[in-house]
């Protein structure tokens, strides 16, 4: 009998594109901008259409109501609450960048820089949803194209194109690396869809687990890791942060982390799995792999950033410290051994379910960390003008006399960063850190390192603290030598204090996110026994 005369396979295939249309409509309007740039350059024109792509994205998504498909393990999209959350967030972050990035974005340009962060975007939106190794290469992919333009499209300084070959160059290693791992999973499970991956090792680690599957999966954290900044795959960051266009620095500070960190939970099976175990849990010895990762990343961003006196490496490895502490959200889950909410019982007595799960911890954390960061390359690119870009700590100096709007938004944002209460910060790194000290586990070993990783990442914030204050100490405490000229970039300047409104407002009142985080990642009810009682 032939598989594909199924009913219920054919509706699966067949209803693909009818679940990836507000990304359709994202890549549609990238084509009318790139088709017709040639003829008509205008910023305006191109800026405009690009808005409205963006607009009518989110009205289908909002609209178009798809379910979900009736053949889970030969679906290639998955429309799950999971990806309902990350399309919505790439859609908003696409919204943002049109504005923030309206500076440096001149006539001769506007149509490949918008049809360029279009496409970055719907391949961000597409990672959410991907069920199958091939799809989710495919839209990473949609993600690092686009960007090696952007790079080198704004500005053709030496040190912009040095920026752009060095992203380029690891982004392909990083590619080829993860195609690798993908090799791995693929030979021993024969198929590349990833709900029946998972399957298939849940059911091979009940008895060994092959070393082969630890080795595919230690090649895609590492390819992943490049995206996400983790170190030892960091050392692109700094140098692409300086030379790079303050608008394209922004958006590849967020939208590679947040598909970087949604494929790692996909393939790592914490989430989008309809299996009843997770293949790689504590036994695997990965957890511990994470967890190294986590303090190495935290520790060494907080440490060089302390040591740098330009603003935009500063940010580079702030934003490599982040990575880290969103490492702590999937380790948490990592140490749920039962998708389900089964916990398995050790030789310890007690065991407590978690108050908060890693990877709804970790979502909010991602929209908190995308308002600052976005908001804080606002600033600075207002500020910059093609005479003086802003690029030392020192050149902020003064900016609260003189501009008064600028230093106060770039406040809150450095305050979130830090993680101050009534901030988006606060709430993301609170249930980040409270997920990591609740983490159940088999061992009193295993459970002392999740309390120790949730101290060290405290830690941790109070040193970020320092290099974070000093910038507002410069604005507010020097006077400048050489102050800054006002801007002309007034839709900038609105997409700047729009986001710090949000940043406020999230940390004030965190609770849509934390519900639409929990409503993509539900935190499992474990109840919590002993081993007596269990048995």
């Amino acid at each position: 009998m032939n598989p594909l005369s199924d009913p219920q396979l054919q509706h699966t295939l067949s209803g693909v594109f009818r679940l990836v249309v507000p990304e359709i409509v994202l890549v549609g309007t990238a084509c009318i901008v790139f088709l017709f740039g040639s003829i008509f350059n205008r910023r305006w024109i191109w800026f405009t259409t690009s808005l409205l792509g963006v607009i009518a994205a989110m009205v289908v998504a909002g609209t178009v109501k798809t379910a979900t498909p009736e053949v889970l393990t030969t679906a290639s999209i998955v429309p799950d609450a999971m990806g309902g959350f990350v399309r919505w967030v790439a859609l908003i972050s696409a919204a943002v960048l049109l504005f923030i990035s309206w500076p440096e974005v001149n006539r001769s340009i506007a149509a490949e820089y918008y049809g360029c962060l279009l496409v970055a975007v719907a391949g961000t939106s597409l990672v959410g949803r991907a069920n199958d190794l091939i799809t989710l290469f495919l839209a990473l992919e949609l993600i690092s194209i686009p960007t090696y333009i952007l790079l080198y499209l704004p500005v053709r300084t030496k040190r912009n194109q040095e920026a752009a070959a060095k992203y380029f160059l690891l982004s392909v290693l990083s590619s080829a690396v993860l195609l690798f791992g993908f090799s791995y999973l693929y030979g021993l499970t024969g198929s590349t869809n990833i709900a029946v991956i998972v399957d298939t090792l849940t059911k091979a680690n009940a008895e060994v687990l092959s070393p082969m599957a630890l080795v595919g999966i230690v090649m895609v954290i590492a390819a992943i890791g490049f995206r996400i900044t983790a170190v030892p795959f960091h050392f692109y960051a700094p140098d692409v942060y300086e030379g790079g266009p303050g608008g394209v620095v922004s958006m590849l500070a967020v939208l590679p982390k947040i598909a970087g960190f949604v494929a790692l939970a996909r393939v790592l099976g914490l989430v989008g799995s309809d299996s009843r175990h997770i293949p790689f849990d504590a036994n695997t010895q990965l957890p511990l792999l994470l967890w190294i990762l986590a303090i190495l990343t935290i520790t060494i961003g907080n440490v060089l950033a302390l040591l740098q006196d330009n603003i935009r490496r500063m940010l580079a490895y702030s934003s490599v410290a982040h990575g880290g502490y969103m490492l702590i959200g999937i380790v948490v889950a990592c140490s749920l051994p039962d998708a389900t909410g089964n916990l398995r019982y050790g030789a310890e007595g007690l065991v407590t379910g978690p108050a908060v799960g890693g990877i709804d911890a970790l979502l909010v954390y991602l929209v908190a960390y995308g308002l600052m960061t976005f908001g804080a390359f606002a600033v600075i690119l207002y500020l910059s003008t093609p005479e003086r870009s802003v690029d030392a700590i020192d050149d902020l100096a003064g900016l609260g006399q003189t501009h008064p709007i600028s230093a106060g938004t770039m406040a809150i944002f450095l305050f979130s960063l830090i993680g101050l209460p009534l901030t988006a910060g606060f709430a993301g790194k609170l249930l980040l850190f409270v997920g990591a000290f609740t983490a159940p586990a088999d061992t009193a070993t295993m459970r002392n390192l999740y309390r120790l990783l949730a101290v060290v990442a405290a830690v941790n914030a109070a040193i970020g603290a320092y290099y974070y204050l000093r910038v507002i100490g410069v604005m507010y405490l020097r006077t400048a030598l050489n102050p800054i000229r006002s801007s002309r970039s007034a839709p900038t300047l609105i997409g700047a204090v729009a986001l710090a409104g949000a940043t406020l407002f999230f940390g004030i009142f965190p609770q849509p996110i934390v519900n639409a985080a929990r409503k993509a990642a539900p935190v499992p009810e474990i109840p919590s026994t002993t081993v007596a009682e269990a048995k």
